[in-house]
């Protein structure tokens, strides 16, 4: 499978570079790491504005922005009611921020027009846990969660965010029994175009091809055999290259069919740099203008990097992170366990 993968690979790239102008990768080989933020706060959910501020939102109810011209940090609490809730899951529009809570009961705010963060969806239940959050345009988006009554749990909006609608289980497919998603860095929803993947901890992408009103799996041949295994994260670079991590966070040097590469839009998979560290990861990041052969890899186990789309890799830092989201292609930030921070990529 690898033989096969790098053969199709090289042939991707020689026919690329013959009929388009060559794009070559950064080859990175250090990277530095400045702390700008740090509090008593898991954050997994990180995105930039589209004024290029980073907003984010974690544990102990913490939500906050970066501006990114100058580092300076500003946070605040939302509280519903005596509920402290915990958010892994944000993303935005053209206007509005939002937020999703994970277990139950699920909160979901986006910005009001007074300032404050105002609840617009909330589901209470067993079972109820919700994982990320993204957006197609600026009034159609979804959020997903960990199956419930035989399908997964997909919220549905077509209005800016305002209202938001649970899939019926008889619009989606079957679910298979502890199906979820991991709440591990909001990176398991990937949107191109009217496209949405939604990976699962089954080792699956639950896929649709027109903005969620249709769904179908797709089998991969990552890793999913405990319940701690499965993709944890999935990015593309364009409509047709993308690339998937996992393994198992309970054994994270195991690093058998844990790195998955598609070229096709997401319709095959092929594993790559097999049995090979990296072990686990929690979220990947294609790094921009380098025509996707530069990968970054990001946990609590540290950072990797690829120059070649993912089939070999050199670790960069072991500082743990969750979560990581390219400004340009060689500054970054990264979150994780009571911080955020800048990361420039060098060579």
């Amino acid at each position: 499978m690898r033989l096969l993968s790098l053969l199709f690979l090289g042939f991707i790239f020689f026919s690329s570079c013959t009929s388009e102008p060559k794009i070559s990768s950064h080859n990175f080989s250090q990277v530095s790491i400045d702390v700008i933020y740090e509090d008593s706060v898991s954050i997994r959910a990180i995105e930039f504005m589209n004024d290029g501020s980073l907003a984010f939102a974690g544990s102990n109810g913490i939500y906050g922005l970066v501006d990114t011209v100058n580092d300076m940090v500003k946070t605040n609490v939302q509280r519903q009611d005596s509920l402290v809730p915990e958010f892994r899951a944000i993303g935005h529009t053209a206007t509005d921020f939002f937020m999703l809570s994970v277990a139950t009961p699920a909160l979901l705010y986006k910005t009001g027009i007074s300032g404050q963060m105002e609840l617009v969806y909330q589901e209470d239940g067993e079972g109820v846990f919700y994982d990320a959050l993204a957006f197609w345009n600026d009034k159609e988006g979804l959020a997903i969660g960990d199956a419930i009554d035989g399908c997964l749990s997909i919220l549905i909006t077509r209005d800016g965010g305002k209202q938001w609608k649970k899939i019926e289980c008889d619009d989606l497919p079957e679910a298979k029994v502890g199906e979820g998603a991991f709440a591990a860095s909001n990176t398991n929803i990937e949107i191109q175009g009217n496209n949405a993947w939604i990976a699962t901890t089954s080792g699956t992408l639950l896929f649709s091809s027109d903005k969620g009103k249709n769904w179908r799996y797709i089998q991969t041949p990552m890793r999913n055999e405990a319940a701690t295994e499965g993709i944890y994260s999935i990015d593309f670079y364009d409509a047709d290259m993308g690339f998937a991590i996992g393994g198992d966070f309970t054994k994270p040097d195991n690093t058998h069919a844990n790195k998955a590469i598609t070229i096709d839009g997401g319709v095959t998979w092929n594993l790559v740099a097999d049995n090979v560290a990296p072990g686990y990861k929690s979220c990947v990041q294609y790094v921009p203008n380098a025509g996707g052969k530069d990968l970054v890899v990001i946990g609590f186990t540290g950072i990797s990097y690829s120059n070649d789309a993912g089939l070999s890799w050199k670790e960069l830092s072991k500082e743990s992170f969750y979560t990581i989201r390219f400004m340009n292609d060689s500054v970054a930030y990264a979150a994780g366990k009571n911080r955020i921070a800048k990361l420039t990529l060098k060579k």
